[in-house]
């Protein structure tokens, strides 16, 4: 048989019963208390702001950086030395230059300054049929295309 309980104890118990009961009936007499929905005065909704941190990276995610594809080697391929190629180095101050076909104009004068140290006017460019693209760079007075042409090698 299991040993009775104490009156202490048993007294305890109701107490504590006695408590929660006038904390439900506070709870039913009271009137009950909801968060008022807000009211929205645009049909549009827009994501609230979140903190937006700054990127702290951990450790370089490459190792090594990447070097430049297009090298002024890679940009121009070659010179051209037709007889109209040639007519054009003597009369118009100009040489013509086979180029990478993603060569643009400004990488083009910067090339040719960097390789034979001579300063460009204008570069005109156009794309052969063969879908090889053909440079026309034009010189600056202070500059002759014959002289850069014979160092070169042209002539």
């Amino acid at each position: 048989m299991a040993p009775k309980a104490s009156k202490k104890a048993a007294a305890g118990a109701a107490g504590a019963g006695e408590k929660k009961a006038a904390k439900t009936a506070k709870a039913v007499k009271g009137s009950v208390a909801r968060n008022a929905r807000k009211v929205r005065t645009n049909v549009h909704f827009f994501r609230p702001k979140t903190l937006i941190k700054k990127r702290d990276p951990k450790y370089p995610r490459r190792s090594v950086a990447s070097r430049e594809r297009m090298d002024k080697y890679r940009i121009i391929q070659c010179p051209v030395t037709t007889e109209s190629a040639m007519k054009k180095i003597e009369e118009i101050n100009t040489l013509v230059f086979l180029v990478d076909i993603k060569a643009t104009k400004l990488s083009i004068k910067e090339a040719v300054k960097q390789l034979y140290d001579v300063k460009c006017a204008k570069v005109n460019t156009l794309i052969r049929p063969d879908g090889k693209k053909k440079a026309y760079v034009h010189l600056t007075q202070d500059y002759d295309a014959l002289d850069v042409a014979n160092r070169i090698g042209i002539i």
